[in-house]
């Protein structure tokens, strides 16, 4: 048995923590994965978001949480078409400080134009965010590509990010293959429970 991948280990972190009835955000709707896994565990009960500034993202996303409305297990969703940078912005007010879990898996849309991918700048400010929403105990992860145009700056940067976090405001953990530093890695961090 092999480890887990990056995107199995952010999958099984986020499970430890999210119960039914929680609040979750998808930074990064994508195909829709994230967020329906996110759905799941939340359940009827729950409140999720999913954040993306692609519309093929965001209808992908609706479709792929179709199953989950036909048999009435869909949470309180709010698929918000604009950047992750923003979520803020759309979070309602009484939500944040109680957010249990925020996903990011930055990159590009797979099967969409390659050239359109997260950039360094939003992705920091949308960690920031992610950070103030989040309820003690909470949970970030964050899946970088370093081996595509532009995924390795992001990840870099995003990676002295969570090195420079004050653990006031969270711990930060790197789950990486050692011998492959262009592989994709995780970065996820726990919001402090001292607040």
């Amino acid at each position: 048995m092999g480890f887990l991948s990056v995107l199995s280990m952010a999958h099984q972190m986020i499970r430890e923590r999210v119960h039914p009835g929680d609040i979750v955000i998808d930074a990064t709707a994508g195909n829709g994965v994230d967020t329906r896994f996110l759905a799941e565990l939340v359940g009827p009960r729950g409140v999720a978001y999913a954040f993306d500034i692609q519309e093929a993202a965001i209808t992908a996303t609706r479709k792929r949480l179709e199953p989950l409305e036909e048999q009435l297990l869909l949470p309180d969703l709010r698929l918000v078409y604009d950047s992750h940078e923003a979520m803020t912005r759309h979070v309602e007010a009484d939500h944040a400080g109680n957010v249990a879990a925020a996903m990011f898996n930055l990159g590009y849309l797979p099967g969409a134009d390659p050239s359109v991918i997260t950039k360094t700048d939003s992705s920091i400010a949308a960690l920031e965010a992610a950070v103030s929403l989040m309820k003690p105990g909470g949970i970030i992860t964050c899946v970088l590509y370093p081996g595509h145009p532009g995924g390795g700056d992001e990840a870099e940067a995003v990676l002295q990010w969570a090195q420079a976090l004050p653990s006031a405001e969270g711990q930060a953990v790197l789950y990486r293959m050692a011998q492959k530093p262009t592989a994709p890695f995780l970065v996820a961090i726990e919001r402090s429970r001292k607040q």
